[in-house]
């Protein structure tokens, strides 16, 4: 087993439909005003960007996103990541009453040597800081789904 190796998936219900939702997740250098733990968001160009990340854990995580997949009528949203984590991320959004319900995958390798270094002891801790991390966004984008 590769200790560096993640596979994650989450499930947000939110309370507004699919295409509000949509247009807020593809508009990534707006997370860091509703997700705390989104620190930074550069574009580089139209479809890519410098991402930088810290829940609890006094680490941060930098990496490169790219647009690998953007199907609004299929309400997926899919990114290629490059750097402290090396793997992929994908937003897949239905429809649910009058709401969204939001999948997000993301299968990725950490790099950064630290973590590498800490992969067996710290793994339930790094499980954990992602859940946190998680749980937060949920939180944040139904906030500022209400205020749009």
């Amino acid at each position: 087993m590769d200790w560096s190796h993640y596979r994650f998936r989450t499930l947000w219900t939110l309370a507004a439909p699919a295409a509000v939702v949509y247009v807020a997740l593809e508009q990534a250098e707006d997370y860091p005003r509703w997700w705390p733990q989104v620190r930074e968001v550069t574009r580089i160009d139209d479809t890519s960007g410098v991402v930088r990340i810290r829940s609890l854990l006094p680490y941060d995580l930098t990496f490169t996103a790219r647009d690998a997949r953007r199907d609004p009528a299929a309400g997926i949203l899919e990114i290629a990541m490059s750097g402290d984590l090396d793997g992929w991320a994908r937003w897949t959004l239905t429809a649910s009453g009058s709401g969204t319900l939001a999948r997000y995958d993301q299968e990725v390798d950490v790099t950064k040597p630290l973590m590498r270094r800490l992969a067996v002891p710290g793994r339930p801790l790094f499980r954990a800081n992602h859940a946190l991390m998680m749980r937060a966004g949920r939180r944040g984008l139904a906030a500022h789904l209400q205020a749009v």
